[in-house]
Order: C-alpha cells, then structure tokens, then sequence
C-alpha cells in the first residue's frame, strides 16, 4: 500500500499487469504462428500478422470462445495495449521516413513522378465518388460529406511501401529495374497521401485542439519548413557522430528517438497526428545508407517483432466481420474491393505505359504499387479515432486492405517470373 494506495488499487494494478503480460504473450505467438504459415504459403510474413489480428478479435476468436477473449481482452483492459502500440507505430512511421531518399527519387526524373501522380489522383478520385452514397450508410452520425470524402479519398490511395519493399527482397526483386521503380514511386505514394492526410485530420479536428485553427495551421506548415530547412541540416550532427564512432551508441540512439517522439508531439499538439510528426522526422534524417541501415538495425527488431503486433491486434479487435452480415453489405465490399484495384493497379498500369514501359512490365508495377497492407490500417485506425468512419465500414476497408495485399504475391509471379527478368 505504498504511496498511499489502498490494498484494491493495488490488486487492481497487479491484475491490469498481469493482463498486458498475458496479452503480450497471445499476441506475439500468434503473430509468429500465421506469419510463417502465410510465409510458408509464398506471401509475406506480415501478411500473416495482419491475420492473426483479426484472429484475436472478435471476427473469430470472440465468435468461437467468447469467454476467453472478453477475459483475455476487455474492453476495459486495452489501454496498456493501446499505448504501447501507438509507441511503436510511431517510431515504425519513423522508420519508414527515414527510408525516403527525396534526392534519390529527384534523380529518377519525371517518370517515378507521373506514375505516382497517377496512382494516387485515379484511386483518390474514385474514393471521393464512393462517398457519396455510402455517407448515409457508413458514416457516424453528424461526419460532413467533405471530411468523409476527402478521408475516404486518402485512404483509397495508400501503397504500403514497407510491405512493398518486403515482398521486393524476398523475391530478390530489389536490385532489378522493375523492383526499384516501384519503390521510388511507393515512396512518392506514402510521402504525398500522408501530406492529404495531415490536412484531412487537420480538417476534421479543426477547433478540438489546444490551439486555434486560425494559429495552428501557419504554425504547422512553419515547423514543416523548419524541419526540411534548418531542422535537415543540424541533423546532420547525428550522422558526423555515427562516422566518428562508427556505429549508433546508446546515446546517439537516444537522441534520434528523442528527435523522432519529439516531432510527433509537436505535429500532435498542433492538431495533426503525431504519426505524421514521426513520419516528418524520419523524412528529414541523414540519408547516408550506413547511418541509414544501423539506425535499421538497432530499432526495427524490437518495433517489427513485437510493438508492430500488438498493433495488428488492435486493429483486429477493432474489425467485426459480423457487421457485413447482409447482400447490401457484400455489393458494398464488393465496390470497394473494385475501386481500389481499379484505381491503382488500373491507374499505376496505364501510367506505366504511357511512359514507354511494356505491358507485361507494366501491369506487374500496378500489382506492386497496388498494395495496402500495414500502411492502409494506420490511416484507417486514424480515422476511425476521429470519429470518421464507422465499425462497419473500418472493417470493410481492412477486408480490401488484406485482399489487396494477399493478391500481391502470387500475381506478380505469374507476370513476371524468374524467366521474364532474365529477359
């Protein structure tokens, strides 16, 4: 009973530890469990933890042992969980910037460009029109058409690139033309849909945060110029310390990730999630590849092993497949399913072929660019903490999210195989 807590605070502690223990426990076995049977089934280990989320849930283990999983999970229960995963998700979207090389991009030239303006304008486009008859149905109460439209828009354009850059090595797919292209375009993707992004979130929660809209906004867009300007350049200390040591020591790793949650409460307090603060900070790093890969090395074990996970599983206990029960429910996920395939394979494809790319090779940078996979169910997740989309339609577009990812793999082997890169 010590600092003053009564003997019930203390079991109660005791209890919500012992909890966020067990669940850890749950949710990295069964991540480790279907990431190897989906990887044993040619598709990329987080593929498979992208199910064991939804497993955990109650699309399947709510429905077959409700029991164990309002035990395992309460409702009450899932705050430790929440937290640390926002953590993790935070430094992940850290390391994602960190991975975007604008110089590298720039010296593609206009190609990586106009594929990308394509990929995101076509499957943007469609997602606005979709949100006109689905507001009635798929909004919550009081969401404006335009909130809904323009966050329905920026979620239709996602390409997941670390899950694209995944499926690249280990098909060893990495270094070859085709490979590197998509990844230059991915990255344009990511960088462009998470700018819509911001602005949408910054839209919807207008007036909710600490500061006025009419302060935050020329504050965002300031600290944004601060960081690709003066903020670029004084991070450059961070990579003169790792060449002088020659490697990322406690204290260097210390001050990235200060640098990294730093960025995300700025971005938060001004009315933008810190995801994007997070983003921005691993955007404006040091792009030396050794920097680069050590920093890689030191954090992405613990983030992509165990955090990342937990993070599935929130989206898993989130999603609730028993809500699509009905015909009007499947047309609905069945249009969904089409506009995003339409939008950006469709788009990325004729986009490709404009530029002077052959069909083949074409169609297989739509199927690559096509891919939502992690990066779709963070914007998701971020919409449905804003109150944008609802139960039902959060688990629709996680549904796509899954297809979208799962077909990947096996098309991309049927239109350009082993034999076709040698060609």
């Amino acid at each position: 009973c010590s600092w003053g807590a009564s003997p019930a605070e203390v079991r109660g502690r005791e209890r919500a530890r012992l909890m966020l223990l067990l669940q850890l426990a749950a949710i990295l076995a069964a991540a480790r469990l279907v990431g190897r049977l989906a990887a044993r089934l040619g598709q990329p280990q987080v593929v498979g933890e992208m199910a064991a989320g939804i497993l955990l849930g109650p699309s399947f283990l709510g429905w077959i042992a409700p029991g164990l999983a309002d035990r395992l999970f309460p409702a009450d229960g899932l705050a430790g969980l929440a937290a640390a995963s926002q953590v993790g998700l935070a430094i992940f979207l850290f390391l994602v910037g960190l991975e975007l090389d604008v110089e590298a991009i720039r010296r593609r030239g206009s190609g990586v460009a106009a594929i990308s303006f394509t990929g995101i304008a076509l499957p943007f486009l469609l997602g606005v029109l979709l949100a006109a008859p689905f507001h009635a149905r798929h909004a919550p109460p009081g969401v404006p058409l335009l909130h809904f439209a323009l966050f329905l828009g920026t979620a239709m354009s996602i390409t997941a690139f670390p899950v694209l850059a995944r499926i690249l090595a280990e098909r060893r797919l990495t270094a070859d033309p085709l490979g590197s292209g998509a990844l230059a375009c991915a990255a344009v993707d990511d960088a462009t849909a998470w700018t819509l992004l911001a602005a949408v979130t910054f839209l919807v929660g207008a007036g909710e945060g600490a500061l006025a809209p009419w302060a935050a906004a020329p504050l965002l867009v300031a600290y944004a110029l601060v960081m690709a300007g003066p903020g670029r350049r004084a991070l450059r200390r961070l990579e003169h310390a790792y060449r002088a040591r020659g490697e990322v020591t406690d204290g260097l790793l210390a001050g990235i990730l200060l640098v990294a949650l730093g960025s995300a409460a700025v971005t938060e307090a001004l009315g933008v999630h810190a995801l994007f603060g997070a983003f921005l900070a691993g955007a404006v790093m040091p792009k030396d590849p050794g920097f680069v890969r050590a920093v890689e090395r030191r954090v992405e074990g613990v983030v992509v092993v165990l955090l990342l996970p937990l993070f599935f599983a929130l989206s898993g206990l989130r999603t609730r497949v028993g809500l699509l029960a009905g015909a009007g429910m499947g047309l609905d996920g069945a249009l969904v399913l089409a506009a995003a395939i339409a939008g950006k394979f469709g788009g990325v494809t004729l986009a490709a072929r404009a530029g002077g790319l052959p069909a083949r090779e074409a169609a297989a940078l739509g199927i690559l660019m096509n891919a939502r996979g992690l990066m779709e169910l963070v914007v998701l997740n971020i919409g449905l903490e804003l109150g944008i989309l609802s139960p039902a339609r959060f688990t629709l577009m996680v549904l796509m999210a899954l297809a979208t990812t799962v077909m990947t793999t096996p098309l991309l082997a049927r239109l350009y195989p082993p034999a076709r890169r040698r060609a």
